[in-house]
């Protein structure tokens, strides 16, 4: 399928809601690029737990530190949610997704405020949820399946403290944008997930 120059795809949604593995697949069906931002955060986190500055390890990211199973730990989790909170950390990123949502060819961006800050003009924007419960068995049997060794109640504790920080910091808290449609995994399967957003996507670009 041929794509519009800089067609913008924005998926948000909380730790765990399936927004992830939507955008992989969606990017993957329409021939688009895929950009996990949560990975910018994580990768900064990891490095302040080596003891450096987040704003410095923000403003020196590189794509090369984006890989690796390492930035999936939940210490990491932990600390990627404290950094996000922190203004200057998200200003040092912006420009980094702005680049990449304008690519020619179309782009995935998924996280927690694409469609409300990084890109507010993105022509499908997309607001992921689902149960707490439900999100922190996915984390929690992701986890185990990488032999991480957790527990079910330490996971949903770290699900439900994430929301928390996410939705209630100052600056751009977790939330839809007014023109997002929402959608609830909570009792879908993934092929039903991408269905559901294939669909809105081919609308759009149908228009």
């Amino acid at each position: 399928m041929s794509t519009t120059q800089g067609f913008t795809v924005a998926i948000d949604g909380p730790a765990a809601s399936g927004k992830g593995t939507i955008s992989k697949a969606v990017a993957a069906h329409f021939g688009f690029a895929h950009l996990d931002t949560g990975l910018l955060y994580r990768a900064v986190g990891a490095k302040v737990l080596l003891g450096v500055d987040a704003l410095d390890a923000a403003r020196a990211l590189v794509p090369d530190d984006l890989d690796g199973d390492a930035l999936r730990t939940p210490d990491v989790a932990q600390e990627a949610s404290k950094v996000a909170a922190l203004p200057d950390v998200r200003a040092a990123l912006v420009d980094f997704q702005r680049s990449f949502a304008a690519r020619a060819g179309g782009a995935v961006l998924d996280g927690r405020d694409i469609g409300t800050v990084i890109c507010p003009g993105a022509q499908v924007k997309l607001f992921v949820i689902a149960d707490a419960v439900v999100r922190a068995r996915r984390r929690f049997e992701e986890l185990s399946g990488k032999g991480i060794d957790t527990s079910f109640e330490y996971v949903l504790a770290d699900v439900q403290t994430r929301d928390e920080r996410d939705m209630g910091r100052a600056d751009a808290p977790l939330r839809p944008a007014a023109d997002a449609v929402e959608i609830d995994t909570s009792s879908l399967s993934i092929e039903e997930a991408v269905a559901q957003t294939i669909a809105v996507i081919t609308a759009v670009m149908g228009k």
